[in-house]
């Protein structure tokens, strides 16, 4: 499937001209690209898809998305996901 999954924002960089955050998704923390949201701040929830940060929301929102996603029985299949490409990224050469 893919959704779009809220994440908490843990750090933002600059990475080759474009801001780039690690976020957290309920354990599972990637590199999102950030330059559609200029202000997100460390902190801050946002969805995101394939990749990109798509919007801020709130905690509550993010936190009642996640419920929804997890009682539907999709949040398990995309973190599943999340973790397979994240032990993949980790193996590639640097």
């Amino acid at each position: 499937m893919c959704l779009a999954v809220p994440g908490r924002v843990e750090s933002i960089r600059d990475e080759n001209g474009v801001r780039v955050g690690r976020v957290n998704f309920g354990g599972v923390v990637k590199d999102v690209c950030l330059a559609y949201l200029p202000d997100v701040a460390v902190g801050d929830y946002t969805i995101v898809h394939v990749g990109f940060a798509l919007s801020r929301i709130d905690e509550s929102s993010a936190r009642e998305t996640l419920r929804t996603f997890t009682e539907l029985g999709l949040l398990a299949e995309e973190l599943a996901e999340l973790r397979a490409t994240e032990s993949v990224t980790e193996a590639e050469p640097q």
